[in-house]
């Protein structure tokens, strides 16, 4: 019976399986505990999807983001509390190397709480900017909750993300409005292209500090869109941040609010919304993978690839120069919990470089076949006249998609002695090969005239 106790604990593995491509670890750190009920929808849904959710205060003695040197967790969600600091396990270098070791991490802030000084430095070291006075929020006059926020008008009604990118539709669009109260509006640096904005504010919208008790904002931290409500970073090894600026959004009370825009009754889709957030973070969606890559010398120049010709397995090491080659890559995307094929956008491609230093080749990559779970790319292309160490790369980043990197490395060599072509198979040679036959004839012409041509004898006379 031992064999069917193991087959059963198994299958409950398998059904407890988290959806995301990195792991199903996630610490949730609330300070107050009695809070925890106002997010349980969120945590119910994340529990739903196969998390194994633990809930922790940052003043919790045994609280870590790593064990034995290896990340502990898989993934942070950081709510907001009332102390400016978080303690000795979560500073900011904590964070940053939990972001180093692929870890995800979500920040949700609000203007009611003070944000705390690791949490401001992390935001600094990411390039995220945000309002220096405590309780600063997003106000807007024209885009607000006129039932929660009649007078205040600090609960924006936003509409779902649907920019007209690609990129972003396929992993935050929806129906319905946003509520999005008490928000804490951020700036991205325009340094990084790392960041990218998921929730604007409207133009209307500006950053408002309620201690200046004034009618008139003279300087404002930032207006309209510069303002983001909600941001995104996905570093270099493809680990993914999000801030949220209003931590209510995540609350029971907005997932499904009746609210009142312009006069006119809406439902928020906060769950919905929120659901999209933590896939992408969690790396549910948006992640690619690379299968087989393959690269072989191509029989026959301009030979048309296809998925039928017989590919050797093993790469070879060493190509010639003037030599064709032919390149594959079979490429897979992962939504929620199985692969599928990837195709880029219709205005996008893929792209191989064949480098030593720089480019020598930039060739676009096309769609050549396709397995049940993955797209295979493909190219054949001549290498240079040129010697050297070169490599196989195939760098593709894209915003909201992780990110591919794949190198193989190479040597391509000179002409081996025997594989020159011969002389008389050069037409510009056969003018200097002409000019040398039509000197050893007339050579051997001029001997064989030399040789056969004896001198006349002279008649001597005799005499007596």
């Amino acid at each position: 019976m031992r064999w069917l106790f193991s087959f059963l604990a198994l299958v409950l593995l398998g059904v407890a399986q988290a959806k995301s491509f990195s792991g199903s670890r996630l610490l949730v750190i609330l300070e107050e505990q009695s809070e925890k009920e106002k997010y349980s929808a969120l945590l119910g849904d994340l529990n739903d999807r196969g998390y194994q959710t633990t809930v922790e205060s940052p003043k919790a003695d045994k609280l870590s983001l790593f064990k034995h040197g290896e990340r502990a967790y898989d993934h942070v969600i950081l709510l907001p509390g009332k102390s400016k600091g978080l303690g000795p396990a979560l500073t900011a270098n904590q964070f940053l190397d939990f972001m180093k070791s692929e870890g995800n991490v979500i920040v949700a802030l609000s203007s009611s709480n003070t944000i705390p000084s690791s949490v401001q430095s992390l935001l600094l070291e990411l390039d995220i900017h945000t309002p220096t006075d405590k309780g600063a929020l997003v106000v807007d006059h024209f885009n607000y909750d006129s039932v929660s926020a009649a007078d205040k008008h600090d609960v924006l009604l936003l509409p779902f993300p649907n920019p007209p990118r690609r990129d972003v539709r396929n992993f935050f669009a929806g129906e319905g409005v946003l509520a999005a109260p008490r928000t804490v509006g951020q700036v991205l640096g325009n340094n990084s292209p790392l960041l990218a904005p998921i929730l604007r504010a409207p133009s209307t919208a500006y950053s408002y500090s309620p201690k200046e008790e004034a009618d008139i904002v003279e300087d404002p931290f930032a207006t309209g869109e510069q303002l983001t409500i909600v941001s995104s970073l996905q570093s270099h090894n493809s680990a993914r941040f999000t801030v949220i600026g209003s931590a209510e959004m995540l609350q029971n009370e907005w997932f499904l609010a009746d609210a009142k825009l312009n006069g006119k009754a809406v439902k928020t889709a906060n769950r919905e919304f929120a659901k999209q957030i933590t896939e992408w973070t969690f790396k549910e969606t948006g992640v690619l993978k690379v299968g087989k890559l393959l690269h072989y010398q191509n029989e026959g120049q301009n030979k048309k690839l296809n998925t039928s010709t017989a590919i050797p397995e093993n790469n070879p090491t060493i190509y010639r120069i003037k030599e064709d080659v032919a390149f594959q890559v079979e490429i897979s995307e992962y939504k929620s919990d199985h692969l599928v094929p990837f195709f880029p956008a219709s205005d996008d491609t893929i792209q191989l470089e064949f480098s030593m230093l720089s480019p020598f080749h930039r060739l676009n990559l096309s769609p050549i076949g396709q397995t049940a779970n993955s797209t295979i790319f493909g190219v054949s292309f001549k290498t240079p006249d040129q010697h050297g160490i070169f490599n196989f790369r195939v760098n593709y980043r894209r915003p909201f998609l992780t990110n591919i990197d794949e190198k193989r490395q190479v040597t391509v060599r000179h002409f081996a002695h025997d594989e020159w072509p011969r002389s008389w198979q050069i037409n510009g040679a056969w003018p200097w090969i002409g000019g040398i036959w039509v000197t050893v004839g007339g050579f051997v012409a001029f001997v064989a005239v030399w040789l056969y041509s004896a001198p006349t004898e002279k008649s001597t006379k005799k005499t007596q």
